[in-house]
């Protein structure tokens, strides 16, 4: 691959990370792509075009922020996938944070360390949940809002 095509690959990878905030149904496969960045192939190229032929066949698929005229009730949700990952064996942690009953942070990510059981799992996802939702609590207050 050229290396003018790998700078144009990792370009649109880049773009459409910023266009998952709004589009989440392709937040997966922007993770499953981006991980190639450092060494795009063909394949991984193939798998962008793929998703940008996706979005335009699926325009106005997106989250539309409302507001809830002074409800910040602060929601979080947190998933963990044990074992998930069969080449490394290490579990992916989720969590989802919604401020006013809009979607405002969430995180997928493959841990560094391998959880002895599912229940190990499920408690390391739930704590990265529980710090995501104070630190937006903290940022809020430090705002003004109660």
């Amino acid at each position: 691959m050229f290396k003018s095509s790998k700078h144009r690959q990792r370009e649109l990878v880049g773009k459409l990370i910023y266009l998952s905030y709004t589009r989440l149904d392709i937040t997966y496969a922007m993770n499953v792509v981006s991980q190639f960045m450092h060494d795009p192939r063909k394949l991984h190229m193939d798998a962008v075009e793929r998703i940008l032929r996706y979005l335009k066949s699926t325009p106005g698929k997106v989250i539309l922020f409302s507001n809830h005229h002074g409800n910040l009730k602060i929601e979080g949700y947190t998933n963990a996938d044990w074992a998930g990952s069969k080449d490394y064996r290490r579990f992916t942690s989720r969590y989802f944070t919604f401020v006013g009953g809009n979607l405002v942070t969430w995180r997928s990510k493959k841990q560094p360390v391998v959880a002895r059981s599912n229940a190990e799992a499920e408690f390391r996802g739930m704590a990265l949940g529980v710090c995501e939702l104070l630190r937006i609590k903290n940022v809020l207050s430090d705002l003004g809002f109660k």
